[in-house]
Formats: structure tokens, sequence, C-alpha cells
């Protein structure tokens, strides 16, 4: 939780102000026993009604007061714990953006979610609570026996004995609580992972029609938060009837000792009314600490997950120097001169790769040279590391072993925002984000004109039916593309990608909703559309990469071979299966 505290600078102000405004309400609170003790001993017991009157409207002005400071402290308190955890969200999406696939693959999606919404609300709302009572709550409990002290000595003895008692019990409790309370969380966590993979695959769970499976997995999921829920609950709940009991008996003691003392001419019944009021009032702020202390347990068991992933640190390192001045004129000079460079474009040099936790490495000794204005398909088997392969190029991951260079610099010498910006990527699965189709190709160049947005649609092969949906560049996308088909989707992260017009493209897989014609035109017009840039061409059909200049065939993580379509098809064995599996001997050997 101290690592958070710092979100709280901006609200310095109002992080203090509110409960110094509590405290002063408090103050307020401590003097109203005193006051009724006056309306007693003097105006109730000399039927003085002047005075009655007086003190009455000195309670009345007291709570009128003590409402003014109390609204005022909501305020502030509210304004600090909502611009906190406004910061905290702000800076928690800016870190996981900063993470690299790995971190995101180790932590999970579903934990990200519940700490970035439910967390830090959660956090939230104990920062309010803090500032309101954290303060108060202890200054009357402390102050009450204060006064009582000055009201009569022997019978403020009670409250000595008392106060001891409800502290162990309210710190007691929450030592229980608090690991409790993560484990609460933890399961959530596990809910929600249920939860989201559940509609995320609801269709595939409905054609293997596993909803009942599902709902079992559900509930048992459920089932287990519940009872963690309850059993904290549980423990937590000790704590009210606890301390009624104690303070309970006190009142019972306090009343027995004052009516003795009272019937002795050592006190008077306004002072023991004042005294049993002083006693209520430590009831109703130890219940407002307990709850406040409970709210805590779990506001600390959510900062500490959130300051979790904050200590997550990215595995991509960022150098804060800019690419060496020479390499970079020597690769605009070359593309300038409109000939192949003498560097390769891209370059992997035995190259390793393991993913996080990971026994085996998923990719090993990849070496291979792609120059500028080259195509490169890469086929393989499902999970061969074919994906794996091309997210290492744009520094998705950073590498194991060995390097990846583009333009002869090691991408880990790139900036980022650098490297990134010379690659168009499109993955296996088509995202699109809710907004219009402009809005999502200007994810592609931030400044694209029209003409540059119709271009790419017409390479991408998705004019056509951009068009005949009669509202142009307008047109609305609803959340992830659904209220498009698989094939459309494809096309137009195909076209946002060319859109940017980058140095190096690359389609992981990027068209397999497409059909076999379309698929066709849509290489054709890349290849004539795209002189200079080097694409890579990701697929498990053969058709669609046997054209390629250079086709990269993956096998369990190993380069089984390298080459065009007809020397592998003739020398590399897995090369030669794949294209059997897909196509006949004589399809094969035709020129596509």
């Amino acid at each position: 939780m101290r690592k958070l505290l710092k979100y709280l600078k901006k609200y310095k102000l109002e992080s203090i102000l509110a409960p110094l405004l509590k405290m002063t309400e408090a103050m307020f609170d401590l003097l109203v026993p005193l006051v009724m003790a006056q309306i007693i001993d003097v105006g109730i017991h000399n039927r003085d009604t002047g005075q009655i009157l007086k003190m009455g409207g000195v309670l009345v002005l007291l709570g009128l007061v003590g409402l003014a400071f109390s609204l005022t402290a909501q305020y502030f308190s509210a304004k600090a714990a909502v611009g906190f955890g406004t910061a905290v969200r702000n800076e928690l999406f800016k870190h996981i953006n900063s993470l690299s696939y790995r971190e995101i693959d180790t932590i999970g999606t579903s934990t990200l979610i519940t700490r970035i919404t439910s967390d830090i609300n959660q956090v939230q709302s104990g920062v309010n609570l803090v500032l309101r009572l954290f303060l108060r709550s202890p200054f009357i409990v402390f102050g009450a026996m204060v006064m009582a002290f000055t009201v009569n000595v022997r019978a403020a003895m009670i409250f000595v004995v008392a106060i001891p008692l409800l502290s162990v019990v309210v710190f007691g409790v929450l030592l229980v609580s608090m690991p409790l309370y993560k484990k609460v969380q933890r399961q959530l966590d596990r809910v929600l992972l249920t939860t989201r993979e559940n509609l995320l695959g609801a269709r595939v769970v409905r054609a293997f029609n596993r909803q009942p499976d599902e709902i079992t997995k559900f509930d048992e999921e459920n089932d287990m938060l519940v009872r963690s829920q309850v059993f904290v609950g549980k423990v937590s709940a000790l704590m009210n009837p606890a301390t009624y009991i104690i303070v309970n008996a006190a009142t019972i003691v306090l009343v027995w000792t004052g009516a003795w003392e009272v019937d002795e001419g050592i006190i008077t019944q306004g002072e023991v009314v004042a005294l049993v009021n002083y006693m209520s009032q430590i009831l109703v702020e130890l219940v407002k600490l307990a709850n406040l202390i409970i709210t805590i347990s779990k506001s600390l068991a959510c900062a500490n997950r959130i300051s979790a992933v904050f200590d997550v640190k990215g595995s991509i390192e960022e150098k804060n120097h800019e690419m060496e001045e020479a390499d970079r004129t020597s690769a605009e000079s070359g593309k300038a001169a409109g000939v192949p460079a003498a560097v390769p474009k891209v370059e992997f040099a035995g190259m390793d790769f393991c993913y996080a936790g990971a026994k085996e490495a998923s990719l090993s000794d990849i070496s291979f040279t792609a120059m500028s204005g080259q195509t490169i398909g890469v086929i393989g088997g499902t999970g061969s590391g074919k994906s794996t392969l091309v997210n290492l190029i744009p520094r998705f991951y950073d590498v194991t072993e060995g390097s990846v260079r583009i333009d002869g610099t090691d991408v880990r010498d790139y900036p980022v925002g650098q490297l990134r910006d010379k690659i168009g990527v499109v993955p296996q699965k088509a995202v699109l984000f809710k907004g219009t189709l402009r809005e999502n190709m200007l994810w592609g160049k931030a400044d694209a004109t029209d003409e540059e947005i119709y271009a790419a649609l017409d390479i991408a092969q998705a004019r056509e039916f951009v068009d005949s949906k009669e509202q142009g560049l307008d047109l609305p996308i609803e959340q992830g593309g659904r209220n498009l088909s698989g094939g459309q989707r494809q096309r137009l992260t195909i076209a946002r990608a060319l859109v940017r017009q980058p140095e190096i493209l690359i389609l992981d897989d990027s068209a397999s909703a497409l059909d076999f014609a379309t698929d066709a035109a849509l290489r054709k017009a890349i290849r004539e559309n795209t002189k200079e840039m080097t694409v890579f061409l990701v697929s498990q059909r053969a058709t669609t990469i046997r054209n390629a200049d250079k086709i990269l065939v993956l096998d369990d993580g190993q380069l089984v071979g390298q080459g065009t379509h007809e020397e592998l098809f003739d020398t590399c064995e897995v090369y030669r299966e794949i294209c059997l599996s897909q196509l006949s001997e004589k399809e094969v050997r035709a020129r596509g």
C-alpha cells in the first residue's frame, strides 16, 4: 500500500483537511455529553427553563457546526479518493501496456482485469474511509476516555479496562482476516478466468454441447469463492458482537457504580448520564472502526495485488539512444537507390527462444536472411513456432540467445516506437475496435488521408464489401468487429496494416477465413503494390506461400528447410509432406 500512496500527492491538501475536519467534528461530539449533564444537573434539577433552552440551543449549534464540518470533510475525502483511484488506474493501465507478451502471458489477462477494476475500486473505498474515520474513530474513543476522567476518575477506570479489551478483539480479528481476504481475491481471479473463458469460447462450448460441463465448472469455482467469503465473513462478524458485549458489560458496571456514587453524593445524575453517553460514543465509534478495519483489510490485500503488478518489470528494456546515424543513413540511401541493400532487411542469427516457465526452447538455432522487397513464406505444422518466429521481429518477445536484426541493427538497439513504426503486423486473430471504419484504419497511420485508406482497402480486397455497405469510411464497427464476418474482419485488419506503408509487413495466418480466390487476389495485390516492402506470410496453406521468394519450413521449433517451393519440395521431407497432404503432386508441380 505504501507504494501507492504517492498517487495521493496531488491531493495533499484534501488528504490533510479531511481528517482534520472530521477530528474537529469529533471535538464537538465530545462536548455534547457535558452539555447534557448541564441540562440535567442545572436546568432540570433547578427547574430553570431558561437554562434548558440555552443549553438546548448550544446542542443545536453543536449539531449544525458538526454537520458543516462533516460535509466538508466528506467532500475532501471523496475528491482525494476518487482522484487517487483515477491516478492509480491510469498508471496501472499505462504500466500494463509497457509489459511485453512474456509478462502478460505469465500474469494472465483475467488477473489484470480484476486488478485494474475490482481491486482499485476496493482500494479507493478504503482510502475514502481512512480519510474520514481512521483518525476520527480513535480520537473519539480516547477522547471519550479523557473526558470521562474530567467527570469522575473512579468511574473512568472502567474505560481504562474496556478500551484495551476492545482493542485486542478488533486487532485480533484484523490479523486473522487479512490473509483470508487475500485468499478470497485469488479465488475471485479464478471465477473471473472461468467466466472469461466461457464467454470468449461461447461458440465452441455450444458447438460441442458442453454447457452443462461449463456450468458445473463455474459452480465449483463460484461455490469455493462463496465458502471463502462466508468463512472470512464469519470471522469478521465476530467483531461486532464481541465489541457490543464488552461495551454493554462496561455500561452495566458504569451504571451500577454510578448509582452508588449518586446515592452517596459523589457525582451527580447528569454526570452519570454523561459517562453513559461517552460509553455509547465509544461503542458506536468502535463499530465504525471495526467495519473500517474490515474494509482496510480488503483494501490492503487489493493494494498488495496492485503493487505486485507494478513490481513486474517489462522484459523489453529500451535503450535511451537513437539508432546510429550512419546505419540510418545507409538504410535510407539503399532504399532511395531502389536496389536491394547489401545489408539484409531482416536477419536471424543463431536465434533461440524460450517462453517464460517453459522447460524447452520453442525455437532453436534459427538463422536466415530476408532482403528488402522479398516475400518470405513461413510454414509448418501446428505448434511448430511460426507465430513465435514473426513475433520476435517487432520485439513482442526478446530472444533468449542469438539476435534478430533489421537493417543490420539488433532490434534490441532500436527504440521500440521507432522499430514498430517500420513494421505492420496482422495477427492471427482479427481484432477491430468499436468506432467507425476510418477510426480503425487510423490506428495504422494517424494522419492517413481517405485516399490512402481506400488504396489500402483496394489492396486488401476489402473495397467491394465496404462500398456495398453504402456508408463509406463512416461504416460503424461494433466491439471486436462482431457486425462483420470473419473474412471481412481479416481483410480490414490487413488494410489497417497496409495504411502505414511499413517497410516490413507480417501476415500471421491472417487470411485463413478467406476463400482461395480472394486469398490469391490478395497475395497478387500485395506483390504488385508493395515492391519495396519485405513481406512475411505465415500460413498452413501451401498454396499461400508457394510463390514466395523464400520459404522457411519449421518443425517442432527447428528450421528444417529454407528455399523456393521447387527446391524444398525436392529436398525437404517435411515440406513435401505438407504439400502432398493438401495438393496432388501435379498441382504441387504446377506454378501458382
